[in-house]
C-alpha cells in the first residue's frame, strides 16, 4: 500500500515537516536547497529496508553519504547538541505501519540510533525503485561487483537501480497493461532493451546499439522499459524519479507523462522532483482533472526560514510556483522587447 506520511524533525535542511503524499503521482517542485531530493531519499530508504532488512539508520547513511559516514551529520546543523527524528508511515491491510529513526548529531555509527517499528515494517515488504539524476546503465558493467567489494564514493541509489535493471523478466506472459506501456516506450526509443554480459543494448531495426553510444535521454527511457518489463514496477510498488526531464527532449515529456498516469492507474505510487514547466503542464493536462496528480511546492517561509510546503491538485493552484513565475517573466520580457522593436 502507498506511503501516507513522512515526518522530518531537524533532519538535514528541515526543521519540522509533515508531508502527506497522494497515492498516485506526487510532483515535487521548489528552489534549489528546499529538500526535494532529501524528501524522496528518506521515503525510498524506508521502502527499501522493508525488503532487505537493513537497519533504517544504515540505509540513510548509504543513500545520503555524509562525510565519514557519520550518521550525526544528517542532523540539521545548530549550536550544541541536537537530535533528529525521521518517520515514514504507510497503510497495510487496514493497519498503519510506522518506521522511525532517531539519533543525535554526535552519532557516528548506525547502532547508536533508536529504531522503532522495524519488525512489522519488514513483515510487509514494499517494492520500490529510485532513479537518480545521473544515468548509470552505460557505466553498469562491473559496477555492482566493484561497489560490493570496495569503498567507492557512490550513493547506494546507483547500485540499487542497477540491481533492479538486471532482474530477469517475470515468468509467464506479460499482462495486457504492461504490454501497452512497453509499446508506448518502444516508439520513442525505436527498439527494445537487451542485456548481454552485464552490458545494455537497444535492439532496433539497425541491430544492437550499445548504451554507451545511445543518447542519455534514451537510456533513461530504456531503464523505465526494463523496470516495467521485468516486473519491478507492479501494483503496490513505489517509483521515485529525480528530475526525469534531464537530457530528455521536451517532445518526449508528453508521452512520458502518459506513462506516469498509466502507472498510477495500475496502482503504482510515484514521486517526481522536477524543475521543468513542461513536465508539470503535461502532467496537469494529461491527468485531465482526474486527481491522479498532486503538486507539492516546497519553499522557505522567509529567505532563511524553515522549509514548508503547499499542495494542490492542479497546476494553477500551485503556490508558490517559482517555475511558473520564471516562465511568466520570460514571456513578459519577450513581449516588452517585441513592442520596443515595433516601428511607431
Amino acid at each position: 500500500m502507498p506511503l501516507t506520511k513522512l515526518r522530518l524533525h531537524r533532519f538535514t535542511a528541515f526543521d519540522e515537516l509533515e508531508f502527506a503524499p497522494a497515492p498516485g503521482i506526487n510532483a515535487i517542485i521548489g528552489a534549489n536547497g528546499t529538500g526535494k531530493t532529501h524528501l524522496m531519499k528518506v521515503a525510498y530508504a524506508a521502502c527499501d529496508v522493508s525488503k532487505t532488512g537493513t537497519s533504517f539508520a544504515e540505509k540513510l547513511i548509504r543513500v545520503f553519504l555524509p562525510s565519514g559516514r557519520a550518521l550525526g551529520r544528517l542532523v540539521k546543523r545548530r549550536r550544541g547538541s541536537s537530535r533528529c527524528l525521521v518517520e515514514v508511515q504507510r497503510r497495510e491491510r487496514r493497519r498503519t505501519l510506522k518506521l522511525s529513526a532517531s539519533f543525535s548529531n554526535h552519532a557516528s555509527v548506525p547502532k547508536t540510533a533508536t529504531i522503532r517499528g522495524a519488525k512489522p515494517w519488514s513483515g510487509a515488504p514494499l517494492e520500490s525503485v529510485y532513479i537518480p539524476v545521473k544515468e548509470m546503465l552505460a557505466n553498469a558493467p562491473g559496477f555492482r561487483s566493484l561497489y560490493s567489494q570496495r569503498e567507492v564514493h557512490f550513493e547506494e541509489v546507483y547500485a540499487d537501480v542497477l540491481d533492479r535493471a538486471y532482474r530477469p523478466a517475470l515468468r509467464g506472459p506479460t499482462d495486457k497493461e504492461r504490454r501497452k506501456l512497453l509499446s508506448a516506450l518502444q516508439d520513442p526509443m525505436a527498439g527494445k532493451v537487451e542485456v548481454n554480459n552485464e552490458e545494455f543494448f537497444l535492439r532496433g531495426k539497425q541491430g544492437n546499439l550499445e548504451f554507451s553510444l545511445l543518447a542519455e535521454g534514451m537510456r533513461k527511457l530504456g531503464l523505465l522499459w526494463l523496470l516495467i518489463q521485468n516486473g519491478t514496477l507492479l501494483s503496490g510498488s513505489v517509483l521515485f524519479w529525480d528530475e526525469p526531464e534531464t537530457n530528455l527532449h521536451p517532445r518526449l515529456f508528453g508521452p512520458l507523462a502518459d506513462i506516469f498516469v498509466s502507472l498510477q492507474e495500475a496502482g503504482i505510487q510515484i514521486f517526481l522532483a522536477t524543475h521543468d514547466y513542461t513536465v508539470l503542464k503535461e502532467l496537469d493536462l494529461r491527468s485531465a482533472g482526474s486527481g491522479a496528480v498532486m503538486f507539492h511546492s516546497l519553499y522557505r517561509e522567509s529567505p532563511h526560514g524553515r522549509i514548508t510546503f503547499d499542495s494542490s491538485k492542479t497546476y494553477a493552484g500551485i503556490h508558490p510556483n517559482m517555475i511558473g513565475q520564471v516562465f511568466t517573466d520570460l514571456y513578459d520580457r519577450e513581449v516588452e522587447r517585441s513592442l520596443a522593436d515595433t516601428p511607431q
